[in-house]
């Protein structure tokens, strides 16, 4: 999986847990696919500073991932699912994520 998926990825579980400015950013660099250069114009802010800003909040989506491990969870979890026969059960495991 490419770096840029993964952090989309990352960014669905652990977004609300970036502050505003950097879920700003990210979602401008990442969803609406503007450049450093684009975003520093509606900004008034340095590229080096939008850089800078989507930079940590890349950290932080790997950092959650790695102490909290949500991701890899609902990986394994589906994979488990697949293995159930039981769409009862089925129902009630995806009713939880």
């Amino acid at each position: 999986m490419e770096k840029r998926d993964y952090l989309i990825i990352l960014y669905d579980f652990y977004g609300e847990l970036l502050n505003n400015k950097q879920r700003e950013y990210f979602e401008d660099y990442y969803f609406n696919n503007l450049s450093l250069g684009e975003i520093s114009e509606n900004t008034g802010l340095s590229r080096n500073a939008i850089h800078k800003n989507i930079k940590n909040a890349e950290d932080k989506l790997l950092f959650f991932e790695e102490k909290l491990e949500l991701y890899q969870k609902r990986q394994i979890l589906e994979s488990i699912i697949k293995e159930i026969d039981n769409k009862d059960i089925i129902a009630k495991i995806e009713k939880l994520y």
